[in-house]
């Protein structure tokens, strides 16, 4: 925890440094990295707002995935966390957007997309950028990898704003 806390106030300092807000949009997070970000004093400063879509639908309603691409790609592929991350960016207006949908399980695995895939789309107003890994471990595990890794990365991407 103390980890995701030291990652989560280093990407607070660079937001606000650079005046920049950020938005998540989650699934087998369920909103835990909304949560590591606002553990953080004064994070109403940066960090916008969150959706937490868990189901397709709610993928679908709150940051706009198309029924197309659910159905053609699944909800668990980096041509889902692209159009969340993108429509969270839109929705919330921010100027970095984060997505995650992944197989936390222990169940819900197949041979194609196995237990500990994370698809991840990293969305600003030049584009989007996704990234999908295989994560070891237990569901608890596996979810914290997740927001670990999407901090990791944000961090990334405003250290190259700098």
């Amino acid at each position: 925890m103390e980890q995701l806390v030291n990652l989560a106030t280093k990407v607070g300092e660079r937001l606000k440094e650079n005046q920049q807000s950020v938005t998540t949009a989650e699934s087998c997070t369920g909103g835990g990295i909304a949560y590591m970000l606002t553990e953080i004093a004064g994070s109403s400063a940066w960090f916008e707002r969150a959706f937490v879509t868990y189901s397709n639908e709610a993928k679908h309603d709150l940051v706009g995935v198309s029924e197309a691409t659910l159905t053609t790609h699944g909800a668990v592929s980096e041509e889902v966390v692209a159009e969340m991350a993108q429509g969270a960016l839109n929705a919330a207006r921010a100027d970095f957007a984060l997505a995650v949908s992944g197989i936390a399980g222990p169940t819900g695995g197949s041979d194609e997309k196995p237990v500990g895939m994370v698809c991840f789309g990293w969305a600003t107003k030049k584009g989007v950028v996704t990234e999908t890994c295989l994560f070891d471990g237990s569901r608890y595990e596996i979810r914290r990898n997740t927001i670990a890794h999407s901090l990791c990365r944000l961090l990334s991407y405003l250290e190259a704003e700098k």
